[in-house]
C-alpha cells in the first residue's frame, strides 16, 4: 500500500533536526512513496543545503511546495495534503524521529480495517536524544473514547497521524487557527463521520524540553489558546461548559512560572 508522508518547514526550524527525522523516514521498515515537503516562507542556507542533499541522493522521493512567504502551519498543510498523490498520508514533524515500524504498524490496521479513516500513536517525549525520554503522552486507542477525549484535549498527537486524504477533504482539509490546526481538524473529521483510531505504542519520539514549555506560557499564549478553542466551539463539536472549563485550565497554566509549568506538563498532563 503507497503512501505520502507530509512535513512542513520554516525558517525557525534546526538542519541537525530535520536531518534526524529523514534518517528515520529513510530507515523505516516500509517506506514511504514520496514526501511531500511544504517550505512555509524562506529557510536557512542550512536547510535548503539539507534538503538538495537528500533529494539529491533520493531521486523521485522528495516534492518541495515553496511558499515565496510564510502563511503559518494550517495554510502549508492544507495545501500539502491537496499536493500528496496518495490516498495514505503519514504526517510527520521534521524535529521529531519516527521508530523503524511506524508505518509498518499503522497500515496493518489500515488493512485490517477498510473503514478507518485516521490512525496515531502515544509518543514518547525527550530531550537530547532519545534515550532521554523525559515523558510519555498517551492517547485514547478506541473510536468511541476518542471521540469524548477529543472533546477537551487533543486525542491525537499530531506527528503521527496516518490518514486518508479523501477523509481530510471531506472534513474540509487543515485551516488556519494557529495552534489548533490539528485539534480543529480532528473535530472537524469526527463530526464528518471519520472512524478513528489510535495504535497502542510508542511510534514517534518528540522533541520537547524546557524551551517548548516556555512557548507555552504567559497571557499572549493563552489568548492564541482562547481564540483557536472559541473556534473549535463554533463548530459545534464542544459544548460551552467543554469551552470554559479548557480555557480556564489553560489560564492557570499559562500564568505559572516555566519550571512548574513543566512539571504540569511532565507529571500531570502526561504519564
Amino acid at each position: 500500500m503507497q503512501f505520502s508522508v507530509l512535513m512542513s518547514l520554516y525558517i525557525n526550524e534546526k538542519a541537525e533536526y530535520a536531518k534526524a527525522c529523514f534518517d528515520s523516514l529513510l530507515a523505516q521498515t516500509i517506506p514511504a512513496a514520496e514526501w511531500v515537503i511544504v517550505e512555509d516562507g524562506p529557510l536557512t542556507e542550512e536547510m535548503y543545503d539539507l534538503l538538495n542533499k537528500y533529494q539529491d541522493e533520493n531521486p523521485g522521493l522528495i516534492r518541495r511546495i515553496v511558499f515565496k512567504k510564510n502563511h503559518g502551519l494550517g495554510v502549508a498543510l492544507r495545501k500539502g495534503v491537496c499536493e500528496c498523490k496518495y490516498p495514505l498520508i503519514a504526517r510527520m514533524d521534521t524535529d521529531d524521529i519516527a521508530r523503524a515500524d511506524r508505518f509498518e504498524k499503522q497500515l496493518a490496521l489500515f488493512q485490517e480495517d477498510s473503514g478507518l479513516d485516521i490512525c496515531g500513536s502515544h509518543v514518547k517525549e525527550f530531550e537530547g536524544t532519545i534515550r532521554n525520554v523525559l515523558s510519555i503522552r498517551k492517547v485514547p486507542l478506541s473510536n468511541k473514547d476518542i471521540q469524548s477525549y477529543q472533546k477537551r484535549r487533543d486525542a491525537f498527537n499530531h506527528m503521527t497521524v496516518m490518514f486518508k486524504k479523501d477523509a481530510v477533504l471531506k472534513a474540509g482539509n487543515y485551516k488556519p487557527c494557529l495552534l489548533m490546526e490539528d485539534s480543529l481538524l480532528w473535530a472537524n473529521m469526527i463530526m464528518s463521520g471519520a472512524k478513528c483510531a489510535n495504535v497502542d505504542d510508542y511510534l514517534v519520539f518528540a522533541r520537547t524540553g524546557d524551551c517548548m514549555f516556555e512557548r507555552r506560557g504567559g497571557f499572549a499564549y493563552y489568548k492564541k489558546y482562547k481564540a483557536g478553542r472559541k473556534k473549535i466551539y463554533k463548530t459545534g463539536f464542544i459544548s460551552w461548559w467543554d469551552y470554559f472549563y479548557t480555557i480556564m485550565a489553560q489560564f492557570i497554566v499559562a500564568i505559572l512560572p516555566n519550571k512548574l509549568r513543566g512539571w504540569v506538563y511532565k507529571k500531570l498532563l502526561r504519564s
